[in-house]
């Protein structure tokens, strides 16, 4: 039994974050732990292949343009040296509910594109599904194709290791698999969301636009603590910050004023966690597969299998 858990669990090295990055425009790979470093190992190379300007050799250690310069900053302290959670704590903003923290995610220009993408499909004829039972205007990522060029990206090298450092006892050996979509808010659409707690180990929501008033996000306890009479703590959310938390922290979205708003959710999950207790029935999961994408559950073969209803 013992054998057949470790098949199940997804690894990396942590030279995964550093090292071995190709840069397409000069053909080259490198390594990357901190802005002095690279410079220091890699300007003179690039000068040779025609990076000669202090612009190029930015736009090469900002490779990630869509992410704000706070939030790569984050992940190079999660990823090198011995730093600890005290350290990643005091470049988080931390929030009034307990282990809720936020943090810039993405750069304004990139949230504006983002919308007008989602805007632009909203209003195809294409067939779309809804992102959970709760919401009823939103968009699944996949259905787009961003999963594999850019949530899986996002997860496995930037969000992981922050909620490492945050949520160690949440995240097991890896956060290796995640349901992303977006939900809308509109006076003439969905107001609210009432309260819950997510299919999910670790959640992230970034809060992409546009202009709105109210909608603030509350917190109350913990799905497994829950008592009679909970007590609430509201978050502001802005534009381009994402607000990280444990998915069975219970939550929900007050009505929205004004205007209208976007919010990314990403759903990530631990398979070497939810193998064990399945985080929406708080039972062994009996497993059962599906096609598609499953919750995040892996049997001894690597095989994403699914559970319980997403809700």
């Amino acid at each position: 039994m013992e054998s057949e858990s470790r098949n199940s669990h997804h690894y990396v090295c942590k030279c995964f974050y550093t090292d071995n990055i190709y840069l397409k425009q000069y053909d080259i790979h490198v390594s990357y732990e901190t802005r002095a470093q690279f410079r220091k190992q890699y300007l003179a190379l690039l000068n040779k292949k025609g990076c000669v300007s202090e612009k190029q050799f930015s736009d090469v250690c900002s490779q990630d343009e869509y992410l704000s310069p706070e939030f790569r900053e984050l992940v190079n302290l999660c990823v090198t040296g011995n730093h600890g959670i005290d350290d990643v704590i005091q470049k988080v903003l931390s929030l009034s509910a307990e282990r809720v923290y936020s943090f810039p995610v993405f750069t304004m220009e990139f949230c504006n594109k983002l919308i007008e993408e989602l805007t632009n499909f909203e209003n195809g004829e294409c067939p779309k599904g809804r992102p959970n039972t709760m919401n009823k205007y939103g968009i699944l990522l996949n259905e787009l194709g961003f999963d594999e060029e850019f949530i899986t990206p996002l997860r496995e090298k930037f969000l992981n290791p922050i909620a490492q450092k945050l949520y160690p006892d949440w995240c097991g050996q890896m956060l290796d698999s995640h349901r992303a979509f977006v939900v809308k808010y509109k006076l003439s659409e969905d107001l609210d969301l009432g309260y819950h707690y997510d299919n999910a180990e670790v959640t992230l929501n970034v809060s992409l636009g546009k202009e709105f008033t109210g909608g603030a996000l509350f917190f109350g306890d913990m799905r497994t603590e829950r008592k009679k009479t909970p007590t609430y703590s509201e978050c502001e959310h802005k534009p381009g910050t994402g607000l990280i938390h444990r998915g069975q922290h219970m939550h929900g979205a007050l009505p929205i004023e004004s205007g209208e708003r976007y919010n990314l959710i990403i759903w990530m999950r631990a398979s070497s966690v939810r193998n064990y207790l399945c985080p929406m029935c708080n039972n062994k999961p009996e497993l059962v597969v599906v096609k598609g994408d499953g919750d995040g559950f892996t049997d001894n073969t690597n095989r994403v299998v699914n559970v319980c209803t997403v809700y």
